[in-house]
């Protein structure tokens, strides 16, 4: 950009005749000093520019070669002393080139634009999904840009058509006809402001509501006193994704810098929503997908309580690695299945599903606890593949009830060892050697038999559980685990599987760790 012309002084006489002029009316006006000396200042300026205490007036200013030039024009009078002639100042004027300012202006109008555009971004990155995203754009438009209210439209399930997602007003403010008007319309391509909008793909302006045909909802503007709209839509390349429009009880200008950002905008926010809306879906696959690797509800055991807490690990992990099932089987017998993949996502998940339904099939052809962990081994070794080692860690516990005795069988895969709670709040570890799973073909796996005294606690879990890091890196532990047992002795399944978890997460509360997967099961006879 040019640099803008400096500022011409110029001075009259008390008969409004020019005494002085500096050098810069030339880059200004086009005039030399001298041509203008003696003139009446109304051959540069109109006559209703009058001299008012410093004011400054925005007038259009005569160029030499005769067109008009916008200039900002500041005259002040200037005192007149005792004896003071004709010749001597009267009027004290400053000349600045409008058009530069006007420009300068407006620049900093698209630079406020922006950084408010910036702030709605902003906000928008904090939002966790694509649906919580929607629900603040529209009030952190309003708030950022100035605008009292504002509705949100949306292509329909169909696609053909946009129908209402969302209206907003400022605090203290209400448009009840508008939002009532709105409930019920829908617009196709073409039709009213919202329907330009997709058709045109870029903002549409209706400065005055009342007035403009292309407004269909006028009774209703004109009962909530509504003047002014702006709309604009959010793209994904060529996909609309939705139209906003803004509200304004001012009539107001919108002028084409706003225009420009707002498109500029829609775009933006457009491609930052259809990736929130997109791994919103991923997440809720992965959601699905988790819950399939989990049973939707745990059974009955006659005289056995039972619970269980699963927590997903660190952030951004979407599908993870831990599981754990309770099922009958044909003898009477119950087994109760704990495991813990090596790693996470979708190639994890994949190992899990393979372990969980390996050891379900192998547990139904009647085998013990060491039979079916080896069924599981023999199942992930013909599945390994090519890379890093994939392995699996798990607990098999086959509980009976029989004639009022509770006995179970238990055997571990590299798995930490179940706790036993008695009565007496003692808390012993079931001991059972076996090496991990999809490691070594032919391992074998001990089985240890337990006899389970009534009132007392079985606890299987994951390692995520022990290893749970405070901020310093100090691990919950083994041994914490076992002070919580003995201090909830007494407590029901679901009370001490709760207190187990509110342990672990204050450990882990404000800790600069990642967090494992953590699922726990728990016994109670």
């Amino acid at each position: 950009m040019p640099d803008r012309p400096a500022d011409a002084v110029v001075v009259a006489d008390t008969q409004g005749r020019i005494t002085y002029v500096d050098p810069a009316i030339s880059a200004l006006l086009g005039y030399e000093p001298s041509d203008v000396l003696g003139r009446p200042l109304t051959d540069l300026l109109p006559a209703r520019v009058r001299a008012d205490d410093g004011a400054t007036t925005q007038t259009p200013a005569r160029h030499a070669d005769g067109h008009e030039v916008s200039v900002d024009v500041t005259l002040a009078p200037v005192e007149q002393t005792a004896g003071a002639g004709p010749q001597d100042p009267a009027v004290v004027g400053v000349l600045r080139d409008a058009h530069t300012a006007a420009l300068l202006e407006r620049q900093l109008q698209v630079s406020r634009y922006l950084a408010a555009i910036q702030r709605v971004t902003e906000a928008l990155t904090a939002a966790p999904d694509a649906d919580v995203a929607f629900e603040q754009l529209l009030p952190t438009l309003c708030e950022e840009l100035d605008w009292d209210a504002a509705i949100l439209w949306q292509p329909d399930d169909g696609g053909g058509r946009l129908a209402h997602a969302g209206t907003w007003t400022a605090p203290g403010e209400a448009v009840p006809a508008l939002q009532g008007d709105t409930r019920v319309r829908s617009f196709g391509r073409g039709e009213g402001v919202p329907g330009l909008v997709w058709q045109r793909r870029r903002p549409v302006v209706v400065e005055d509501l009342w007035t403009d045909p292309v407004f269909i909802r006028t009774a209703a503007v004109r009962a909530d006193g509504v003047r002014t709209a702006v709309a604009f839509p959010f793209l994904r390349g060529d996909t609309l994704l939705g139209v906003c429009e803004l509200f304004s009880f001012d009539h107001r200008a919108v002028p084409s810098e706003l225009q420009d950002v707002l498109a500029s905008a829609g775009r933006q926010i457009g491609q930052f929503l259809a990736r929130l809306r997109a791994e919103s879906d991923v997440r809720r696959l992965a959601d699905t997908l988790q819950r399939s690797l989990l049973p939707s509800h745990l059974p009955t055991i006659p005289g056995v309580e039972l619970a269980a807490r699963y927590r997903a690990g660190a952030e951004g992990v979407l599908v993870g690695g831990d599981t754990y099932d309770v099922m009958p089987l044909a003898d009477g017998r119950w087994m109760l299945f704990i495991a813990d993949v090596c790693g996470a996502g979708a190639e994890a998940a994949a190992m899990t599903a393979l372990t969980r339904h390996t050891a379900r099939a192998a547990a139904s052809g009647g085998g013990d606890p060491g039979a079916v962990l080896a069924a599981v081994n023999e199942a992930l070794l013909r599945e390994q593949r090519p890379g890093p080692l994939r392995f699996v860690t798990a607990c098999c516990l086959i509980l009976r009830r029989r004639a009022g005795r509770t006995t179970a069988q238990v055997a571990t895969a590299g798995h930490p060892a179940p706790l036993v709670r008695t009565g007496d709040a003692t808390v012993t570890a079931i001991e059972a050697i076996g090496l991990p799973l999809g490691v070594l073909s032919d391992a074998a796996y001990e089985v240890v038999d337990v006899e389970l005294p009534r009132g007392a606690t079985v606890l299987l879990y994951t390692d995520g559980v022990t290893e749970a890091r405070d901020d310093d890196g100090v691990q919950f532990g083994e041994e914490r685990l076992a002070d919580v047992l003995r201090r909830t002795a007494g407590s029901s399944a679901d009370e001490t599987a709760e207190a187990v978890v509110a342990e672990v997460e204050a450990q882990l509360r404000g800790s600069r760790h990642a967090a494992d997967d953590r699922a726990l099961v728990v016994v109670r006879c």
